[in-house]
């Protein structure tokens, strides 16, 4: 661009001076920049355009444009800009990440390993003795709620470590007001949506357990929307508050929260639940003749409180946000555990296949917390390493289940190690379970070898399935630590569910039939 400025009268006693501008004066004289800029690009231009010089009289604010020319490859600049950094940024978090090596990642998986696998075995002693209890033998749909109320573990309990563990690390917590509302909201949405999950896990039990036999009896639909309703709310607020205090404890003490939070949520949760789904349908039951009114107060008590935890969840931007778009995770993990729980029903109101109820939490609660340690990993890799909708090159293309257990990456080596686990864990949680003198099968070596056969097959695909669906949720822009582990942690217990009750039926079959043992 070449400016005109105009020149000096002849009769001006003061000639103007060369790269300045004459006193007085408010036009500029052309200056050669000290740093040579792009070539010009018409013909006409000069070899160097002018720049003019500040005026003395300028203020801030008169004119906000720079005083360098404009560059025609100046966006494309600030374009490659932003992509430098953001790969220098991926680059510096890949250079962080600490180096793992198979033992050590064994290590550190083995301790939360153990430690759910024993929450989930004192699960199954639980069940196993209150499924003889008579609000169990009657309503015998309480069975169908069993899966779907203890997958409210890996929907909510779960996520919430997570989100907040997230927090913690990330540093928006570490303001007491803000560490508040981010609690609060969080603690809302949970209950409203342990509300709402349970309602809708009692209506597909009733619905499930109606078909098959063809009759209704609404007083038995009243005490199992009644019993899963306050299940729900009761142990989602226990395991709450129990998740908030492990993590601002973690906080104040220096340790990851990463690392403690969700093996505790793992461990207590199947528990919890178990025992106040218990307490509850019993203490109804008894009421059902005498008071038949108390199951629809307390549906109707705790239903009502549902508007109250939606409008504090939505004051804190982050609950608000998951509010709207967090329930379809969780309500189809429902669906596909409340068919894991139909099965459930139909075998253990077969007499000779009892002794299925005190495997069944074990199976599934340790399949779904392999596949959930190896989710977390690779949707952290995924974090790491590629923005979102991109894959790496070795996930491109149609998906093989080879791809999960072979190659150089840390997420095939964990995989290895994952299934490493299986054998030995599940060897110590029955062996545990034969000392406490618990269930109705005696350990011989064909129901272990038929037992360890369903968990090995159950775990390798649910890694298959990790493997595959994470990477699709990310190519699809969806962030996997929202929405995989409801998912997963759902298809785990229908897989367990499934291959348990064919293994007992197997076992049946080829004269393995001793169901009497641990009565």
């Amino acid at each position: 661009m070449v400016l005109t400025f105009l020149s000096p009268p002849l009769s001006s006693p003061q000639r103007p001076r060369r790269g300045g501008q004459r006193p007085g004066s408010l036009t500029a004289s052309p200056v050669r920049p000290s740093v040579r800029p792009h070539p010009p690009t018409h013909p006409s231009s000069t070899p160097y355009p002018t720049v003019p010089t500040p005026r003395p009289d300028r203020t801030e604010g008169d004119d906000p444009s720079p005083l360098r020319p404009e560059s025609p490859w100046e966006g494309e600049d600030d374009d490659d800009d932003e992509e430098r950094q953001v790969t220098s940024s991926m680059a510096s978090r890949a250079a962080n990440m600490p180096k793992e090596s198979p033992l050590a990642m064994a290590l550190q998986i083995l301790v939360p390993f153990l430690l759910a696998g024993f929450g989930t075995v004192s699960a199954g002693m639980v069940l196993d003795i209150v499924q003889h209890w008579e609000a169990f033998s009657y309503i015998t749909e309480i069975f169908i709620l069993v899966p779907a109320l203890l997958g409210l573990k890996g929907n909510l309990e779960m996520t919430l470590a997570s989100r907040l563990s997230t927090a913690v690390n990330v540093g928006k917590m570490d303001s007491p007001i803000e560490k508040w509302n981010l609690i609060i909201g969080n603690l809302a949405l949970k209950q409203a949506q342990a509300t709402v999950v349970g309602f809708l896990a009692a209506v597909a039990a009733v619905v499930l357990g109606w078909i098959p036999e063809g009759h209704f009896q609404m007083n038995h639909a009243v005490l199992l929307c009644s019993s899963s309703v306050a299940t729900a709310f009761i142990a989602s607020m226990l395991q709450g508050i129990i998740m908030v205090g492990v993590i601002v404890g973690s906080k104040k003490t220096g340790i990851n929260p990463d690392n403690v939070a969700t093996p505790i949520a793992a461990s207590f949760g199947d528990l919890i639940t178990l025992a106040i789904l218990a307490g509850i349908s019993q203490g109804l039951y008894n009421c059902l003749d005498t008071y038949p009114y108390v199951s629809f107060l307390v549906c109707a008590f705790f239903l009502s409180l549902t508007p109250l935890w939606m409008v504090i969840s939505s004051k804190h931007p982050a609950s608000r946000q998951l509010l709207y778009s967090g329930w379809e995770p969780v309500i189809t993990a429902m669906v596909i555990s409340s068919i894991g729980g139909l099965i459930l029903d139909k075998t253990v109101s077969d007499p000779n296949l009892a002794g299925i109820v005190v495997y069944t939490p074990v199976i599934n609660g340790i399949g779904g917390n392999l596949v959930a340690i190896q989710s977390s990993r690779i949707s952290t890799h995924l974090h790491i390493h590629c923005v979102p909708g991109e894959v790496p090159p070795e996930a491109r293309g149609c998906y093989y289940p080879c791809r999960t257990f072979y190659g150089t990456g840390a997420n095939h080596r964990s995989a290895q190690v994952l299934v490493l686990l299986v054998i030995p864990g599940h060897l110590i949680f029955l062996y545990t379970i034969h000392l406490m003198k618990s269930g109705h099968t005696t350990l011989t070596p064909i129901f272990m070898t038929v037992y360890l056969a369903a968990a090995l097959l159950q775990v390798l695909l649910l890694l298959c399935i990790a493997d595959w669906m994470v990477h699709s949720m990310w190519r699809s822009g969806k962030d996997p630590d929202s929405f995989s582990i409801p998912y997963l942690t759902a298809l785990g217990d229908l897989l367990g569910t499934a291959l348990l009750a064919l293994s007992f039926h197997f076992l049946w079959i080829i004269g393995d039939r001793d169901s009497d043992v641990g009565d």
